[in-house]
């Protein structure tokens, strides 16, 4: 017998294959595929499970629950219910805005448009490059499924982090800043390609901008975030050169 499962909390690849080995590891289990994408587990069994048996052999983090049209019904009304796009994307804003405030404080007196812009370019990569770090396994999962370089360079995820640390460092203490505008504009210009083909593609996937310590959704606020860092990056770099 064929059963669909709907299977909450994975967020990377990582994750779909984690659940989907536990899953074939049950005895009455023939089959398991997982679907990271749809959120939904097909499992062929032997014979009918009760779902608590599912739901003891998953993590804690993962919620299992079945797929029937009764459960359906439930989920869809979870989604109307979910939070908004700007509520789910609040943690993001919220440390744009203080890295925004503290920058301004720092370049008031005197105001220069360059100064500012270093310094929220090195804030901005040492605070993001934090959250990364909390969890490096699964910032370059999470990471690989979005970014072209990292997906056919595993090592390049799990170095990213180091080269937010690096470029930040950079900025707030004006070294090489000709080099690490070069590096921002490569760095973040081969993520933005990946960002855009998600969105482009409408897929529904966790942005790694913050790492795994906050699950955000991939969404067009991703790509605005991306796209500030990299006009200072393109705008500093000519004026240094012009």
């Amino acid at each position: 017998m064929k059963k669909k499962y709907y299977i909450e909390g994975m967020t990377c690849e990582g994750c779909r294959s984690g659940v989907e080995n536990i899953l074939n590891a049950i005895p009455e289990v023939i089959k398991a595929e997982v679907n990271l994408e749809n959120k939904e587990a097909v499992i062929t069994l032997k014979k009918q499970l009760d779902i608590d048996v599912f739901k003891k052999a998953v993590p804690d983090k993962y919620t299992i629950t079945e797929k029937d049209d009764s459960t359906l019904s439930a989920v869809n009304d979870n989604f109307t219910k979910e939070k908004s796009e700007l509520q789910q994307l609040f943690p993001l804003f919220l440390i744009f805005g203080y890295i925004t405030i503290a920058t301004v404080l720092l370049n008031h007196n005197p105001w220069r448009i360059d100064d500012f812009m270093l310094d929220f370019m090195g804030l901005f990569y040492v605070v993001f490059s934090f959250f990364k770090l909390l969890d490096l396994q699964g910032f370059s999962q999470s990471f690989r499924m979005y970014d072209p370089l990292a997906k056919v360079l595993p090592i390049y995820g799990w170095t990213y982090p180091f080269i937010e640390v690096g470029l930040g460092l950079m900025f707030l203490m004006r070294f090489k800043i000709t080099i690490a505008l070069g590096v921002t504009i490569i760095v973040l210009g081969i993520t933005t390609i990946g960002v855009t083909k998600v969105l482009v593609d409408k897929k529904s996937i966790q942005c790694a901008c913050l790492g795994t310590a906050l699950k955000l959704p991939m969404t067009k606020a991703t790509f605005i975030e991306n796209t500030i860092m990299l006009v200072m990056a393109i705008w500093m770099l000519m004026k240094i050169y012009s």
